[in-house]
């Protein structure tokens, strides 16, 4: 899988970026026919198997990443990300971006992948991808994020200390010397 640090990093510093989600992800994926036999389930008295990749399969983040991966590898690094089913696509200049999209939505097209409209947006100047709001400034911490920390609870069990603790490590490149404050 991708490091989400790097794609955060490499989707900074654009003056325009569109964000898009891949509807039902793993639903686009077909099955290997000789695959197809492991996912029988029975349904009354009729069985029934998956001909395209459900959820909760071993494996599909990675199959899925796989095949994103083939679909945009003349994009990946130039002018777009993309970690499982968020894609973030990306313009230098704004007077590319057009293009840029035309190119993704081009590929989108051939290999039948559909997205979810009402997750996309729209060449913007930034956006949230990955949890990170990214824009031509760089990389900056995510308001929600600092917005769950302030409003939690004080802990109370060990599995509060970990929920916090796991909170604030993602905000960790936006926090100096976190390491040593966390201990």
């Amino acid at each position: 899988m991708p490091n989400i640090d790097k794609l955060v990093e490499a989707a900074s510093g654009n003056e325009r970026l569109s964000l898009l989600d891949a509807y039902s992800g793993y639903h686009q994926v077909p099955m290997a026919p000789e695959d197809e036999e492991k996912t029988l389930f029975y349904a009354g008295d009729e069985i029934y198997c998956y001909v395209m990749m459900p959820f909760g399969l071993k494996n599909v983040g990675v199959t899925y990443q796989k095949m994103v991966t083939i679909v945009f590898r003349a994009q990946i690094g130039r002018n777009l990300e993309v970690y499982v089913d968020d894609i973030v696509v990306k313009s230098l200049k704004a007077e590319d971006h057009l293009t840029n999209l035309e190119e993704t939505f081009n590929n989108l097209r051939k290999n039948r992948m559909r997205l979810n409209p009402a997750k996309c947006i729209f060449g913007v100047e930034f956006g949230n991808f990955l949890g990170f709001m990214v824009s031509k400034r760089g990389i900056e911490v995510n308001p929600e994020k600092i917005k769950a920390i302030v409003e939690m609870e004080p802990p109370k069990s060990v599995k509060d200390v970990q929920r916090l603790t796991g909170r604030v490590a993602a905000l960790h490149r936006f926090i100096s010397k976190s390491v040593d404050k966390s201990k």
